[in-house]
């Protein structure tokens, strides 16, 4: 059993990532209206139906302007933590409600998700790994820095959805003003081309098949820029870039070692470079 995995958008504008299989899936965020999500999964051949849940990263808005509506039209559980529930700027139905918790795995139909804490200006962020059959799926967008746990969980990964928000030169030339910039780089705001890129070389497992590039500044980053610089490091893995203003194709990711990469990191060889540094 393979799973399907498509952005129906990425950016500061909504964010909203399906991975499902032929008989369940899920939401990760739900930041574009509840008609577009609609509309994007129609056009991609996905049906709503099989969307059994909504995971909620963080409360800003661009992650959860659409919730509500979705969920309350197709009766849609949403697990999300305490503390990012409390800072949303609205009243979700209780019954909706599920708690999110990192040290519970949350088990919906045949997939298997996982929470884990990441570095972001929220009050409580998460990324998340979803799981089928031994087939890892990653949602790692929204970050501040490259953790340990990030590490951990993108070597394990057939395929991610991995945040390169801005380019170095382009944000230091462009027209953001002082404060905005340093919020960007800051440790608590997004991921570069740079620091995604050395994680994708050092970190990618053998058996990776699809990297979808993820929340890309529109005037701090370029989508051609980004793919071509991570193509040159691709090594077999099939390079995508998530746009902010259409649904990327459904990808078909199994768990057949990808040939073309030379190397493996196991989780066990992660932990023990990260006790060195």
């Amino acid at each position: 059993m393979s799973l399907s995995i498509a952005s129906l958008n990425s950016g500061s504008n909504g964010n909203c990532y399906y991975i499902g299989n032929a008989t369940d899936a899920i939401l990760v965020d739900a930041g574009i209206s509840c008609r577009e999500t609609e509309k994007r999964m129609q056009r991609l051949g996905l049906s709503m139906q099989l969307v059994k849940a909504i995971f909620i990263s963080h409360e800003h808005s661009d992650h959860i302007k659409g919730l509500c509506t979705l969920a309350k039209k197709y009766n849609l559980p949403v697990y999300i933590s305490p503390g990012t529930l409390l800072n949303c700027p609205f009243n979700l139905d209780p019954v909706l409600i599920r708690n999110l918790n990192v040290n519970v795995p949350v088990i919906i139909g045949s997939l298997t998700v996982q929470a884990f804490n990441k570095i972001h200006d929220a009050f409580d962020p998460h990324s998340f790994m979803i799981t089928c059959n031994d087939i890892k799926i990653g949602v790692f967008t929204d970050l501040g820095e490259v953790c340990e746990s990030l590490k951990f969980y993108f070597s394990q990964c057939h395929a991610a959805f991995l945040e390169a928000n801005y380019d170095d030169a382009m944000l230091d030339q462009g027209r953001y003003p002082y404060f905005l910039k340093k919020r960007i780089r800051g440790g608590k705001g997004h991921l570069s081309n740079a620091k995604a890129l050395e994680l994708f070389r050092s970190l990618k497992p053998a058996y990776m098949s699809h990297l979808l590039l993820s929340h890309l500044s529109k005037d701090n980053n370029c989508p051609d820029l980004v793919h071509e610089l991570f193509s040159r490091h691709a090594e077999g893995v099939e390079i995508v870039v998530a746009s902010r203003y259409n649904e990327t194709e459904v990808y078909q990711v199994s768990n057949v070692p990808n040939p073309y990469v030379n190397r493996q990191v196991s989780p066990k060889e992660v932990f023990v470079q990260a006790s060195l540094f």
